[in-house]
């Protein structure tokens, strides 16, 4: 049995579009992405300006999908998606850039907790972190 051309089509164009970088948030423009290990280190500079920085996804919120933590190089940020603007799938995986402003937070111990609870991993962040909030994300390549 032979499947119509039409079906056959539509089939082809979901495969070619299933391996494309999936967003979320709000669109932003290419261009190039500053990886998190040398936003940290380039901290006083870049802190409070909306920038694209890119990473590897370690972990995502096992509870809403509401971070990420990115990382690059053994430095890891945590993501956080505005104020629950939008949520990543918790199985999410792979390379990401992320448009948002990169902020240092002392943690206080409700929010280490907290964090540790939601993690895959169960264990707490240190109690001073550095996080980007990020108005889109682009996951993929």
């Amino acid at each position: 049995m032979r499947l119509p051309a039409a079906i056959l089509l539509s089939a082809i164009a979901f495969v070619a579009t299933a391996g494309g970088p999936a967003s979320y948030g709000e669109a932003f423009e290419d261009g190039p992405a500053v990886p998190v290990s040398e936003a940290v280190s380039r901290f006083d500079e870049l802190a409070g300006q909306p920038t694209r920085f890119s990473g590897r996804i370690t972990e995502v919120c096992q509870k809403m999908g509401c971070w990420m933590m990115l990382e690059d190089d053994g430095q890891a940020v945590r993501v956080k998606f505005g104020d629950h603007a939008f949520f990543l799938p918790k199985d999410q995986t792979g390379t990401a850039v992320v448009h948002g402003v990169l902020e240092r937070k002392e943690l206080t111990p409700e929010q280490v907790e907290h964090f540790a609870e939601d993690s895959p991993t169960g264990l707490a962040p240190e109690p001073v972190e550095y996080r980007i909030i990020a108005d889109g994300v682009r996951v993929g390549s």
